[in-house]
């Protein structure tokens, strides 16, 4: 009998001022997060892993072509509006114990909608290092490299079809948007593609991918090592290089040209075409402008030419 005492005192009875502990466990806590985001699930872990092997790769920026580098868009509004945009993604790195609002919630939304992008959860710490310090707001969307074409690709393209290439070059354009607005207009004028140079240029980053509005899925950007280079064997090749100036020596109504296989060549709002690209261009031309306007947006500069382009051609 006092065996038997000994195994019941083992038994544990309720807590005296559990205060509704278990009754509190009994409640809702809301969805189920996916696998990917809860702590110690395979698939968390496969996840972690993999962001940890993306993030120690080195960015391949050499020679033509290649890869760009990759990307971090901060924040909730950025982060939401890339992925409504369809910004290229890899990872979704999520705050843990994140206030979960409806930014928060529309961007789990949109990674669980497009499939292939991993979501991961981190602390403030490691979100502190990865963005710099920062003002992440406990997203961050890593964007992987660019895949660049190369300048040759661009014209290849358009003969493989049965067409005359129709290019754009830019010559010392340093914002993203511009970029972006122009492979937009390359995409609705037929054009085969956007030519930039490696250094000292705008890139395909998360912003040029935004303002293109999804045409830089289906139009390809190439990068040069050196432009005027690029822009001479083009020449060899039998493409006409038109420049863009202010002070050009016909305007591009008059530019017959623009008719067959021709390179647009724009440069910067400010500075115009380098000395060595203008030098390169077997015409410089000017867009009239009745209303007096000195100069362009790049953008809005190549969207003109690009027009005339098509009319001219159809």
């Amino acid at each position: 009998m006092a065996a038997n005492n000994r195994r019941m005192s083992g038994k544990k009875g309720a807590q005296v001022g559990s205060g509704g502990q278990r009754r509190k466990g009994l409640e809702g806590k809301g969805p189920t997060p996916p696998a990917e985001a809860r702590k110690g699930h395979k698939k968390n872990r496969v996840a972690n892993a993999k962001a940890k092997q993306l993030q120690r790769r080195a960015p391949v920026a050499r020679g033509r072509g290649g890869k760009g580098t990759s990307e971090m868009v901060v924040g909730r509004n950025p982060v939401v509006e890339a992925l409504r945009e369809g910004v290229p993604a890899v990872t979704l790195y999520v705050q843990q114990f994140i206030d979960n609002d409806e930014r928060v919630r529309e961007a789990l939304q949109l990674v669980a909608e497009r499939g292939g992008v991993h979501l991961m959860e981190a602390p403030r710490p490691e979100l502190d290092r990865m963005t710099n310090g920062l003002n992440h707001q406990g997203l961050v969307l890593q964007v992987p490299p660019y895949e660049y074409a190369h300048a040759e690709d661009l014209a290849n393209a358009a003969y493989d079809k049965g067409e005359d290439p129709l290019i754009v070059a830019l010559d010392g354009v340093t914002d993203p948007r511009n970029l972006g607005a122009i492979v937009r207009s390359v995409s609705a004028f037929g054009g085969h593609g956007v030519l930039v140079p490696e250094r000292r240029a705008a890139g395909m980053t998360a912003g040029a991918w935004k303002t293109s509005a999804g045409t830089a899925a289906r139009t390809p950007v190439a990068r040069a090592t050196n432009l005027t280079r690029a822009l001479e064997a083009y020449k060899k090749a039998g493409i006409a290089i038109v420049g863009l100036a202010a002070d050009g020596e016909s305007d591009i109504t008059e530019l017959t040209a623009l008719e067959g296989p021709v390179v647009i060549v724009v440069g910067s709002e400010g500075k115009g075409l380098s000395r060595l690209v203008g030098e390169t261009c077997d015409f410089r031309v000017r867009i009239p402008m009745p209303g007096g306007a000195e100069s362009l947006n790049a953008g809005v500069a190549a969207g003109v030419v690009l027009y005339e382009a098509a009319r001219k051609r159809s």
